[in-house]
């Protein structure tokens, strides 16, 4: 049994870098097309509002499934953004952490967008906009401990397409006009 245990050991060790290999963070051109169409509102509401474009662009990839949601399809939700008791406009019903929970539905994918914004300007994000508009980092874990998602690993998925598809160069002054 040691020369098996060995054996399966040494086979183990061999397979990691395929493994690495494979769980790498690949790119989709579903990703890539959502972001080429809507970088330029993301940037927009950056100079605007001080939000990340970044930030922006990972939350409505991830909460939109790259805008191929039904939530996304059907009413251009695209940062996952319920009613709350303040919500004046169109809603729809969508199933989420509960059954039938209400969901804010807008016009335009640019007034998704720019709701978005408005809703991070609320008092549990303030923390937020002391950080630099180039920290995607913390505005992502600031996201998840503002409780934006339910999601444990949010502020990670964040992070992760955010480095993924270099969204971070959004942020830079180029774009910023900071």
């Amino acid at each position: 049994y040691k020369s098996f245990g060995k054996l399966f050991l040494l086979l183990f060790i061999l397979s990691l870098p395929y493994t690495a290999l494979i769980s790498q963070n690949k790119r989709y051109q579903l990703y890539d097309d959502y972001i080429e169409k809507y970088k330029g509102i993301a940037i927009d509401q950056m100079k605007k509002y001080k939000i990340p474009a970044s930030i922006t662009l990972a939350q409505g990839l991830l909460e939109s499934g790259a805008g191929q949601s039904k939530l996304t399809k059907g009413s251009n939700n695209h940062f996952g953004i319920k009613c709350h008791s303040d919500w004046k406009g169109e809603s729809v019903r969508h199933n989420d952490d509960l059954n039938n929970e209400c969901f804010r539905k807008y016009k335009s994918h640019h007034e998704s967008f720019e709701d978005h914004s408005k809703f991070l300007l609320r008092p549990r994000y303030k923390a937020l906009f002391d950080l630099k508009i180039t920290d995607y980092r913390g505005w992502a874990m600031g996201l998840q401990q503002a409780g934006y998602a339910t999601n444990k690993a949010y502020a990670n998925s964040l992070i992760r397409l955010i480095e993924t598809y270099e969204l971070y160069q959004y942020d830079n002054k180029k774009y910023s006009g900071n």
